[in-house]
């Protein structure tokens, strides 16, 4: 890691996979802050980090509003001086309703935090990597399978994730003058809160109700750290990781 601990940003950093991975990055040296709307869950993966040894700050922030994203750069330059990653995670989905039944406010909150909360903060990377000594960085998107294929009544949040993979794309070529790298990590069923229902049985395309198999959030913490460990001229620009019996591959 070279004599200075590296330091990461992770959006929705609270709970599930943004947990998960700030705590790994914790264990690899990086100096993490957390990013997310409940103060407490923040603590909480901040206290985590920091048992490892980790210098940690937790910070409430609002992804979907450009002043408290701004604070949350400003606040990470003034504690650490620097950025070498940033873990765009924060997401949320709407009901799994028929998509002509999606209200115009559910639509807007989904693509309020999973679309424009993550320009936000790569704006926001980006002028401080590129201004900062040495230069550049890396931006990690949290994808999903939903950006390759959708789940039924899940058009919010289908339509967020296949953007993201253009904001990933538009960031590599936009970044690359900067020495600024980016990819995005596709995840399909991590065993979070998030996806406890599959264990009940969720909605296929077929219109059945079907147990789907999920994965340790370890094994996706792992991947993203895997990403952020390489040097920036070389870059993980996709990479799935998913549940191997999933419904994904061919037609179920």
């Amino acid at each position: 890691m070279g004599s200075m601990p590296k330091v990461a940003i992770v959006t929705g950093g609270g709970t599930g996979i943004g947990r998960a991975v700030a705590v790994a990055l914790a264990g690899e040296g990086y100096s993490v802050v957390v990013a997310g709307r409940r103060k407490e869950p923040l603590e909480r993966t901040a206290a985590e980090g920091s048992r490892l040894g980790a210098r940690m700050l937790s910070m409430p922030t609002d992804v979907r509003d450009p002043r408290s994203v701004k604070a949350l750069f400003a606040k990470t330059k003034a504690a650490f001086g620097r950025l070498d990653l940033l873990f765009n995670n924060a997401g949320s989905g709407a009901p799994a309703v028929p998509l002509e039944d999606v209200s115009f406010e559910q639509w807007i909150s989904v693509v309020d935090v999973n679309l424009t909360g993550a320009f936000l903060c790569t704006q926001e990377a980006i002028k401080l990597m590129k201004s900062q000594q040495p230069r550049g960085g890396r931006i990690v998107n949290n994808g999903s399978i939903s950006a390759h294929a959708p789940r039924p009544n899940s058009a919010p949040y289908t339509a967020t994730k296949h953007a993201i993979t253009g904001l990933t794309k538009s960031t590599s070529l936009d970044g690359r003058k900067y020495d600024i790298a980016c990819g995005q990590i596709d995840i399909g069923n991590a065993a979070t809160e998030m996806t406890q229902r599959m264990v009940e049985g969720v909605p296929q395309a077929n219109g059945e109700i079907a147990v789907e198999p999920r994965l340790e959030v370890e094994h996706v913490a792992r991947a993203v750290v895997y990403m952020a460990s390489l040097p920036l001229d070389a870059n993980v620009q996709f990479m799935t990781v998913m549940a191997t019996k999933m419904p994904f591959i061919g037609r179920g």
